[in-house]
């Protein structure tokens, strides 16, 4: 990467890097991979080509629903001091945005802290569920959960009530409208194809005229539960094309999930590849090589 373009970093997260074009931003996906909230040592080849195809075949399948940031994925559009290979395929340029300050999580089955909050209540974010569902269970209906934004550690469950605190109810009540219509066409798109979203998140902000756009990424493994729909059974945890498949690894060792992470093993690099990958080639219909191929990787 050019000394040009590192003179214009503007933040970092767990895996993205963030370069500042005045109103416009390059988000970076890279292949590192985060677990119980500690960045492993060992990245997973691919897998932030995988999180940026399938973000863009999502905002341009969802377009219709609620405008997004994503300007382009094509080198040939970005700045010239970013228009190098080693971002080809892994790389958005995307409209600055003023983000919103809640996680807009909508769940259609009961998994994760979704069915921590309901085994001690039996109720998710202020939603009263019916007693006896079973972990890995379908809801009756898809319900929003908002949640916060946390700088560190886990995002935390909050009832819609303090979320319209954060946002105010009016806007609160249009996040909850366009996140469920985001569900609804995507989880419906995916069971087609032999995937079930148990559930996912999406992040929102306002443009420079305070209209509502998608931001960041958009069901993609690292921010959707998939399951395998063939291989789907209520009642227990089920296996995935995210990242539990490395969570379950990581269950196994002596580790007291704190910096630094254990180096991943090939078999695990592999295995969790192969699963982040699969979930592309079913969506998308298109092969990971014809994509990298299209990007010019």
């Amino acid at each position: 990467m050019s000394e040009r373009l590192s003179q214009l970093h503007e933040a970092s997260g767990k895996v993205r890097e963030l370069y500042s074009f005045g109103e416009r931003m390059l988000l970076v996906t890279s292949d590192r991979m985060s677990a119980f909230d500690v960045v492993m040592p060992t990245d997973i080849p691919d897998k932030g080509r995988v999180l940026t195809g399938l973000s863009k075949f999502w905002f341009d399948r969802t377009g219709d629903i609620v405008r997004n940031h994503l300007i382009s994925v094509e080198l040939a559009d970005f700045p010239e001091v970013a228009r190098d290979h080693e971002l080809a395929g892994r790389s958005m340029l995307v409209e600055r945005l003023t983000m919103l300050p809640v996680e807009c999580v909508v769940r259609g089955y009961l998994a994760g802290s979704g069915w921590k909050d309901y085994q001690a209540a039996g109720a998710i974010c202020g939603h009263d569920l019916p007693p006896g569902l079973p972990e890995s269970g379908q809801l009756p209906y898809p319900i929003f959960t908002p949640a916060t934004k946390a700088t560190e550690g886990h995002d935390i469950n909050i009832d819609l009530e303090t979320a319209a605190v954060l946002v105010g109810q009016e806007r609160l009540e249009q996040l909850e409208r366009i996140s469920l219509d985001l569900y609804l066409e995507a989880a419906a798109y995916a069971l087609e194809r032999g995937i079930i979203i148990a559930d996912t998140k999406f992040e929102f902000g306002l443009d420079a005229d305070g209209g509502l756009v998608l931001g960041d990424e958009a069901l993609t493994p690292d921010s959707s539960r998939f399951w395998p729909a063939d291989g789907y059974a209520p009642g227990r945890p089920q296996a995935s094309f995210d990242k539990q498949y490395l969570r379950d690894w990581l269950e196994t060792l002596d580790w007291d999930k704190t910096a630094p992470g254990p180096e991943l093993p090939d078999e695990v690099v592999e295995g969790t590849r192969a699963r982040y990958v699969e979930a592309y080639e079913r969506l998308t219909g298109e092969p990971i090589g014809a994509y990298l191929r299209r990007m010019g990787v």
